[in-house]
């Protein structure tokens, strides 16, 4: 398992720099298996380097699809995050950290297709103020939203993995049991970030 700072999302990649030891011995269990998975979960306290953090309980696995050992034991990896988790029990620190784990797919729940639209329109209004308030400019929405799955949870994940929000907004939307209260999970977190940006706007 890699505790990180971050909650990622099923379909995000994700590169590290592996330096610590003991993520070193990870990484290399990992790349010794048919199929080199790790788990990732959120910190909820604490720090990545060094040990004596708190854990979040859901997650999702990282698969390495590239690799480059750079000396003394550290690496640099590319990997995309596959299917989500929950952890059952977690386990002693060997020397990196381990749990038992459950997949934990989608609870059944179709997302109204009106409330997803409406949705992608919050998304692309976010959007739409963050860039002008950096003075960016927007690709057109059609490339924005282009490539997005078709089944409605994949689909959320990919969305909220092109918004702006935080960790905990982040981690509300994987744990999210199914479709139905991810949808809420993510119009809330948008919500959220819309009036952090028009606050900040004000000042």
């Amino acid at each position: 398992m890699f505790p990180l700072q971050s909650a990622l999302l099923p379909g995000e990649l994700l590169p590290l720099r592996i330096f610590e030891p003991r993520y070193s011995a990870l990484v290399a269990d990992c790349l010794a298996a048919a199929d080199p998975v790790f788990g990732v979960v959120l910190i909820s306290r604490g720090r990545e380097v060094g040990g004596g953090d708190s854990r979040c309980e859901v997650g999702a696995l990282a698969r390495i699809v590239e690799h480059t050992a750079v000396g003394g034991g550290r690496y640099q990896l590319r990997a995309v995050m596959a299917e989500r988790i929950r952890v059952r029990r977690w386990l002693p620190d060997d020397p990196y950290p381990r749990a038992e784990i459950d997949p934990w797919p989608d609870e059944p729940g179709e997302v109204v297709p009106s409330d997803m639209l409406a949705l992608q329109d919050e998304i692309w209004a976010l959007l739409g103020d963050l860039a002008a308030a950096r003075g960016l400019t927007l690709p057109a929405r059609d490339e924005v939203f282009a490539g997005l799955p078709e089944q409605d949870g994949p689909r959320l994940f990919a969305l909220a993995a092109g918004v702006p929000i935080g960790p905990a907004d982040k981690y509300a939307v994987l744990a999210a049991p199914g479709p139905v209260p991810r949808m809420a999970a993510l119009r809330d977190a948008v919500a959220t970030a819309a009036a952090l940006l028009a606050f900040e706007s004000q000042r």
